[in-house]
Protein backbone atom coordinates (compact mmCIF):
# COMPACT_ATOMS: atom_id res chain seq x y z
CA UNK A 1 0.00 0.00 0.00
CA UNK A 2 2.81 2.41 0.91
CA UNK A 3 4.69 1.55 -2.30
CA UNK A 4 1.55 2.23 -4.35
CA UNK A 5 1.14 5.71 -2.85
CA UNK A 6 4.86 6.45 -3.25
CA UNK A 7 4.77 5.44 -6.91
CA UNK A 8 1.71 7.62 -7.54
CA UNK A 9 3.49 10.56 -5.90
CA UNK A 10 6.58 10.07 -8.07
CA UNK A 11 4.49 9.89 -11.26
CA UNK A 12 2.54 12.99 -10.30
CA UNK A 13 5.73 14.92 -9.51
CA UNK A 14 7.31 13.89 -12.81
CA UNK A 15 4.21 14.95 -14.72
CA UNK A 16 4.12 18.37 -13.07
CA UNK A 17 7.85 18.86 -13.68
CA UNK A 18 7.58 17.92 -17.36
CA UNK A 19 4.60 20.23 -17.81
CA UNK A 20 6.61 23.05 -16.24
CA UNK A 21 9.56 22.56 -18.58
CA UNK A 22 7.34 22.41 -21.66
CA UNK A 23 5.22 25.38 -20.62
CA UNK A 24 7.66 27.81 -19.03
CA UNK A 25 11.07 27.07 -20.59
CA UNK A 26 12.66 26.98 -24.04
CA UNK A 27 13.99 23.45 -23.60
CA UNK A 28 12.01 22.19 -26.61
CA UNK A 29 12.28 24.21 -29.83
CA UNK A 30 9.22 24.60 -32.06
CA UNK A 31 9.33 22.99 -35.48
CA UNK A 32 9.64 25.60 -38.26
CA UNK A 33 6.89 24.82 -40.74
CA UNK A 34 6.95 26.18 -44.27
CA UNK A 35 4.27 28.41 -45.77
CA UNK A 36 3.17 30.25 -48.89
CA UNK A 37 3.41 34.04 -48.90
CA UNK A 38 -0.04 34.33 -50.50
CA UNK A 39 -1.84 31.80 -48.28
CA UNK A 40 -5.20 33.41 -47.52
CA UNK A 41 -5.76 31.16 -44.48
CA UNK A 42 -2.71 32.71 -42.76
CA UNK A 43 -3.51 36.35 -43.55
CA UNK A 44 -6.10 37.01 -40.83
CA UNK A 45 -5.56 40.17 -38.75
CA UNK A 46 -3.53 39.87 -35.58
CA UNK A 47 -6.03 39.67 -32.65
CA UNK A 48 -3.53 40.91 -30.08
CA UNK A 49 -1.97 39.18 -27.11
CA UNK A 50 -3.67 36.28 -25.36
CA UNK A 51 -4.44 38.51 -22.39
CA UNK A 52 -6.61 40.71 -24.64
CA UNK A 53 -8.82 37.77 -25.62
CA UNK A 54 -12.49 37.63 -24.62
CA UNK A 55 -11.53 34.61 -22.47
CA UNK A 56 -8.06 35.41 -21.07
CA UNK A 57 -5.82 32.40 -20.32
CA UNK A 58 -5.54 33.23 -16.61
CA UNK A 59 -9.31 33.23 -16.11
CA UNK A 60 -9.76 30.12 -18.26
CA UNK A 61 -7.12 28.09 -16.44
CA UNK A 62 -8.45 29.13 -13.03
CA UNK A 63 -11.98 28.09 -13.97
CA UNK A 64 -10.81 24.85 -15.60
CA UNK A 65 -8.89 23.86 -12.46
CA UNK A 66 -11.10 25.30 -9.71
CA UNK A 67 -14.63 24.45 -10.91
CA UNK A 68 -14.24 20.63 -11.04
CA UNK A 69 -12.29 20.65 -7.78
CA UNK A 70 -15.01 22.59 -5.98
CA UNK A 71 -17.85 20.49 -7.43
CA UNK A 72 -16.12 17.21 -6.56
CA UNK A 73 -15.46 18.41 -3.01
CA UNK A 74 -19.04 19.60 -2.51
CA UNK A 75 -20.46 16.43 -4.07
CA UNK A 76 -18.43 14.08 -1.89
CA UNK A 77 -19.20 16.00 1.29
CA UNK A 78 -22.91 16.11 0.44
CA UNK A 79 -23.07 12.36 -0.19
CA UNK A 80 -21.14 11.67 3.00
CA UNK A 81 -23.63 13.69 5.05
CA UNK A 82 -26.49 11.44 3.90
CA UNK A 83 -26.86 8.58 6.36
CA UNK A 84 -27.70 5.82 3.87
CA UNK A 85 -24.93 6.83 1.50
CA UNK A 86 -22.42 7.19 4.32
CA UNK A 87 -23.10 3.68 5.66
CA UNK A 88 -22.64 2.11 2.24
CA UNK A 89 -19.53 4.21 1.63
CA UNK A 90 -17.97 3.21 4.95
CA UNK A 91 -18.54 -0.48 4.22
CA UNK A 92 -17.26 -0.22 0.66
CA UNK A 93 -14.10 1.76 1.32
CA UNK A 94 -13.05 -0.11 4.44
CA UNK A 95 -13.55 -3.67 3.21
CA UNK A 96 -12.85 -3.35 -0.50
CA UNK A 97 -10.32 -0.52 -0.82
CA UNK A 98 -8.25 -0.16 2.31
CA UNK A 99 -8.63 -3.54 3.98
CA UNK A 100 -8.25 -4.11 7.71
CA UNK A 101 -5.09 -2.04 8.18
CA UNK A 102 -4.18 1.58 7.48
CA UNK A 103 -7.82 2.63 7.59
CA UNK A 104 -8.39 6.12 6.19
CA UNK A 105 -11.56 8.14 6.32
CA UNK A 106 -13.52 7.27 3.14
CA UNK A 107 -14.49 10.89 2.56
CA UNK A 108 -10.87 12.03 2.52
CA UNK A 109 -9.82 9.04 0.43
CA UNK A 110 -12.45 9.62 -2.24
CA UNK A 111 -11.75 13.36 -2.44
CA UNK A 112 -8.02 12.74 -2.87
CA UNK A 113 -8.73 10.03 -5.45
CA UNK A 114 -11.03 12.03 -7.71
CA UNK A 115 -9.22 15.37 -7.41
CA UNK A 116 -5.80 13.74 -7.70
CA UNK A 117 -6.69 11.92 -10.90
CA UNK A 118 -8.25 15.10 -12.27
CA UNK A 119 -5.09 17.11 -11.56
CA UNK A 120 -2.91 14.42 -13.14
CA UNK A 121 -5.05 14.44 -16.27
CA UNK A 122 -4.95 18.22 -16.45
CA UNK A 123 -1.15 18.27 -16.45
CA UNK A 124 -1.02 15.30 -18.85
CA UNK A 125 -3.33 17.10 -21.29
CA UNK A 126 -1.10 20.17 -21.13
CA UNK A 127 1.93 18.00 -21.90
CA UNK A 128 0.24 16.35 -24.90
CA UNK A 129 -0.84 19.74 -26.24
CA UNK A 130 2.61 21.27 -25.92
CA UNK A 131 4.19 18.20 -27.48
CA UNK A 132 1.81 18.43 -30.44
CA UNK A 133 2.52 22.12 -30.88
CA UNK A 134 6.28 21.65 -30.71
CA UNK A 135 6.33 18.72 -33.14
CA UNK A 136 3.90 20.08 -35.74
CA UNK A 137 4.61 23.82 -35.55
CA UNK A 138 1.10 24.58 -36.76
CA UNK A 139 0.71 28.11 -38.07
CA UNK A 140 -2.00 30.36 -36.65
CA UNK A 141 -4.52 32.13 -38.91
CA UNK A 142 -2.71 35.45 -38.26
CA UNK A 143 0.78 34.09 -38.91
CA UNK A 144 1.57 36.22 -41.98
CA UNK A 145 0.33 39.35 -40.18
CA UNK A 146 2.98 38.95 -37.47
CA UNK A 147 5.63 37.29 -39.63
CA UNK A 148 5.70 40.27 -42.03
CA UNK A 149 7.75 38.65 -44.80
CA UNK A 150 9.34 40.76 -47.50
CA UNK A 151 6.80 40.33 -50.28
CA UNK A 152 9.10 42.08 -52.77
CA UNK A 153 12.03 39.79 -52.04
CA UNK A 154 13.09 36.76 -54.02
CA UNK A 155 11.40 34.32 -51.61
CA UNK A 156 7.90 35.77 -52.06
CA UNK A 157 8.29 36.93 -55.64
CA UNK A 158 6.69 33.79 -57.04
CA UNK A 159 3.12 33.19 -55.87
CA UNK A 160 3.41 29.42 -55.58
CA UNK A 161 6.84 29.20 -53.95
CA UNK A 162 6.89 27.27 -50.66
CA UNK A 163 8.96 29.09 -48.03
CA UNK A 164 10.87 26.95 -45.55
CA UNK A 165 13.33 29.60 -44.39
CA UNK A 166 12.48 30.64 -40.87
CA UNK A 167 14.58 33.79 -41.08
CA UNK A 168 12.34 35.40 -43.67
CA UNK A 169 10.06 36.83 -41.00
CA UNK A 170 10.79 40.42 -39.97
CA UNK A 171 8.25 40.66 -37.13
CA UNK A 172 8.70 40.22 -33.38
CA UNK A 173 10.42 36.81 -32.90
CA UNK A 174 8.46 36.04 -29.72
CA UNK A 175 5.10 36.73 -31.37
CA UNK A 176 6.13 34.78 -34.46
CA UNK A 177 7.10 31.77 -32.35
CA UNK A 178 3.77 31.87 -30.53
CA UNK A 179 2.05 31.98 -33.92
CA UNK A 180 3.72 28.65 -34.72
CA UNK A 181 1.97 26.88 -31.82
CA UNK A 182 -1.58 26.61 -33.10
CA UNK A 183 -2.13 22.84 -33.41
CA UNK A 184 -3.79 21.55 -31.30
CA UNK A 185 -5.63 24.29 -29.42
CA UNK A 186 -4.58 24.33 -25.77
CA UNK A 187 -7.64 26.21 -24.54
CA UNK A 188 -9.98 23.79 -26.31
CA UNK A 189 -8.14 20.73 -24.94
CA UNK A 190 -8.06 21.85 -21.32
CA UNK A 191 -11.64 23.12 -21.29
CA UNK A 192 -13.15 19.99 -22.83
CA UNK A 193 -11.04 17.73 -20.60
CA UNK A 194 -12.35 19.49 -17.52
CA UNK A 195 -15.93 19.39 -18.84
CA UNK A 196 -15.89 15.69 -19.80
CA UNK A 197 -14.22 14.61 -16.56
CA UNK A 198 -16.70 16.59 -14.49
CA UNK A 199 -19.63 15.25 -16.52
CA UNK A 200 -18.52 11.65 -15.97
CA UNK A 201 -18.15 12.27 -12.25
CA UNK A 202 -21.57 13.88 -11.90
CA UNK A 203 -23.51 11.33 -13.96
CA UNK A 204 -21.80 8.18 -12.65
CA UNK A 205 -21.03 8.98 -9.01
CA UNK A 206 -23.73 11.27 -7.62
CA UNK A 207 -26.86 9.14 -7.16
CA UNK A 208 -29.59 11.11 -5.42
CA UNK A 209 -33.25 11.52 -6.33
CA UNK A 210 -33.09 15.29 -5.90
CA UNK A 211 -30.43 15.59 -8.63
CA UNK A 212 -32.51 14.34 -11.56
CA UNK A 213 -32.82 17.83 -13.04
CA UNK A 214 -29.71 19.41 -11.55
CA UNK A 215 -27.32 16.84 -13.03
CA UNK A 216 -28.23 17.27 -16.72
CA UNK A 217 -28.32 21.06 -16.37
CA UNK A 218 -24.88 21.12 -14.77
CA UNK A 219 -23.42 18.66 -17.28
CA UNK A 220 -24.81 20.50 -20.30
CA UNK A 221 -23.60 23.79 -18.87
CA UNK A 222 -20.02 22.56 -18.54
CA UNK A 223 -19.98 20.97 -22.00
CA UNK A 224 -21.46 24.06 -23.62
CA UNK A 225 -18.87 26.25 -21.89
CA UNK A 226 -16.07 24.13 -23.34
CA UNK A 227 -17.68 24.26 -26.79
CA UNK A 228 -18.02 28.05 -26.61
CA UNK A 229 -14.37 28.32 -25.63
CA UNK A 230 -13.40 26.59 -28.85
CA UNK A 231 -15.72 28.80 -30.88
CA UNK A 232 -14.17 31.88 -29.31
CA UNK A 233 -10.71 30.75 -30.42
CA UNK A 234 -11.91 30.41 -34.00
CA UNK A 235 -13.91 33.65 -34.06
CA UNK A 236 -10.91 35.65 -32.82
CA UNK A 237 -8.65 34.09 -35.49
CA UNK A 238 -6.39 32.55 -32.86
CA UNK A 239 -6.87 28.96 -34.05
CA UNK A 240 -8.14 27.11 -37.09
CA UNK A 241 -11.23 24.92 -36.86
CA UNK A 242 -9.01 21.86 -37.24
CA UNK A 243 -6.91 23.01 -34.26
CA UNK A 244 -9.99 23.28 -32.05
CA UNK A 245 -11.39 19.92 -33.19
CA UNK A 246 -8.05 18.25 -32.50
CA UNK A 247 -8.00 19.86 -29.06
CA UNK A 248 -11.51 18.59 -28.33
CA UNK A 249 -10.53 15.06 -29.36
CA UNK A 250 -7.35 15.10 -27.27
CA UNK A 251 -9.01 16.44 -24.12
CA UNK A 252 -11.95 14.05 -24.42
CA UNK A 253 -9.65 11.07 -24.95
CA UNK A 254 -7.62 11.83 -21.82
CA UNK A 255 -10.77 12.32 -19.72
CA UNK A 256 -12.39 9.12 -20.98
CA UNK A 257 -9.24 7.09 -20.39
CA UNK A 258 -8.87 8.30 -16.82
CA UNK A 259 -12.56 7.89 -16.08
CA UNK A 260 -12.88 4.38 -17.47
CA UNK A 261 -9.48 2.81 -16.81
CA UNK A 262 -8.04 4.66 -13.82
CA UNK A 263 -11.04 5.58 -11.67
CA UNK A 264 -12.81 2.32 -12.60
CA UNK A 265 -15.66 3.98 -14.45
CA UNK A 266 -16.47 6.26 -11.49
CA UNK A 267 -18.38 3.51 -9.66
CA UNK A 268 -20.33 5.10 -6.83
CA UNK A 269 -21.37 3.73 -3.48
CA UNK A 270 -24.88 2.88 -4.63
CA UNK A 271 -23.71 0.61 -7.41
CA UNK A 272 -21.26 -1.08 -5.04
CA UNK A 273 -23.96 -1.57 -2.42
CA UNK A 274 -26.34 -3.06 -4.97
CA UNK A 275 -23.62 -5.39 -6.20
CA UNK A 276 -22.79 -6.42 -2.65
CA UNK A 277 -26.46 -7.13 -1.97
CA UNK A 278 -26.72 -9.31 -5.07
CA UNK A 279 -23.61 -11.23 -4.09
CA UNK A 280 -25.05 -11.81 -0.60
CA UNK A 281 -28.12 -13.43 -2.12
CA UNK A 282 -25.94 -15.55 -4.37
CA UNK A 283 -23.99 -16.79 -1.37
CA UNK A 284 -27.03 -18.13 0.49
CA UNK A 285 -27.43 -21.93 0.55
CA UNK A 286 -30.10 -23.40 -1.65
CA UNK A 287 -32.01 -24.85 1.29
CA UNK A 288 -33.01 -21.41 2.46
CA UNK A 289 -35.21 -20.95 -0.60
CA UNK A 290 -38.61 -22.72 -0.76
CA UNK A 291 -38.67 -25.79 -2.96
CA UNK A 292 -41.61 -26.16 -5.31
CA UNK A 293 -42.37 -29.70 -6.45
CA UNK A 294 -43.44 -30.29 -9.99
CA UNK A 295 -46.71 -32.20 -10.77
CA UNK A 296 -44.65 -35.09 -12.10
CA UNK A 297 -42.85 -35.51 -8.76
CA UNK A 298 -46.17 -35.42 -6.87
CA UNK A 299 -47.67 -38.12 -9.11
CA UNK A 300 -44.59 -40.33 -8.70
CA UNK A 301 -44.80 -40.08 -4.93
CA UNK A 302 -48.50 -41.08 -4.96
CA UNK A 303 -47.74 -44.15 -7.11
CA UNK A 304 -45.02 -45.26 -4.67
CA UNK A 305 -47.39 -44.89 -1.70
CA UNK A 306 -50.12 -46.96 -3.38
CA UNK A 307 -47.69 -49.74 -4.22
Amino acid sequence: MMFHHLLSLVIMSGTVLLAYYMECTDLFSVHVQGFFCNDAELMKPYPGTEESSFIPPLILYCVVAAAPTAIIFIGEVSMYVMKSTREALLAQEKTIVTGDCCYLNPLIRRIIRFIGVFAFGLFATDIFVNAGQVVTGGLSPYFLSVCKPNYTGTECRFNHQFIVNGNICTGNPVVVENARRSFPSKDASLSVYSAVYLTMYITSTIKTKSSRLAKPVLCLGTLCSAFLTGLNRVSEYRNHCSDVVAGFILGSAVALFLGICVVNNFKGVHSAAAKQKTEDYRGLPLMTFPRVESPLETLSAQVRDNT
